[in-house]
């Protein structure tokens, strides 16, 4: 039973990695890339469609983005949606294709941009704590049935907190290798 809770709890905090990991491909550093427009969301006959379903993203320069959207009649509402988004983009539209120049980031913004990346970190950090809030719920919860032990309970206890530290080190590892990303010139 408390394997079942380790299995569980582990699967959970790995998938907030995960999670983690996804988020922080958007987060724009000094180069293209396809992920940086992933998130942009384009309002495509009344609904809000995620980009890359509506045309294809390429970055076939390191400073340079190119949206080839399969219907020729969304070049507009997906240039819209690239200039609303919060990434300081400006689309150039030529009727075909729309080229995004991913100028390079000022100081300035590359100390916002670390900002950003320690709260989406903290909350990566707080989603690992609660699933360890969680299966400690769980190992009192078969403590209080007395189907294990005081002992067992402590000790499951001490390796969910290991496992909890093993998880947020590979937050922090994540975080440095993105911040030294975003903070390289």
């Amino acid at each position: 039973m408390v394997e079942e809770v380790f299995k569980d709890v582990r699967s959970r905090m790995e998938k907030a990695l995960e999670i983690l990991r996804e988020d922080l491909k958007a987060l724009r550093t000094g180069r293209a890339s396809p992920a940086l427009l992933e998130k942009v969301k384009v309002e495509y006959y009344g609904t809000l469609v995620p980009l890359n379903q509506l045309a294809s993203i390429t970055a076939p320069e390191p400073r340079l983005l190119v949206v080839r959207p399969w219907d020729a009649s969304a070049l507009a509402a997906i240039e819209k949606a690239i200039l609303k988004s919060d990434l300081g983009l400006t689309p150039m539209n030529d009727g075909k294709v729309i080229r995004i120049n991913i100028p390079r980031l000022t100081e300035e913004r590359r100390k916002e941009l670390v900002k950003v990346l320690s709260k989406r970190l903290e909350e990566a950090k707080i989603a690992v704590r609660n699933c360890r809030r969680d299966g400690l719920e769980q190992l009192k919860e078969l403590q209080d049935e007395k189907l294990i032990s005081e002992d067992e309970f402590f000790r499951a206890r001490e390796k969910l907190d290991e496992l909890t530290e093993e998880m947020i080190e590979k937050i922090d590892e994540i975080g440095e290798a993105k911040k030294k990303e975003i903070m390289e010139v």
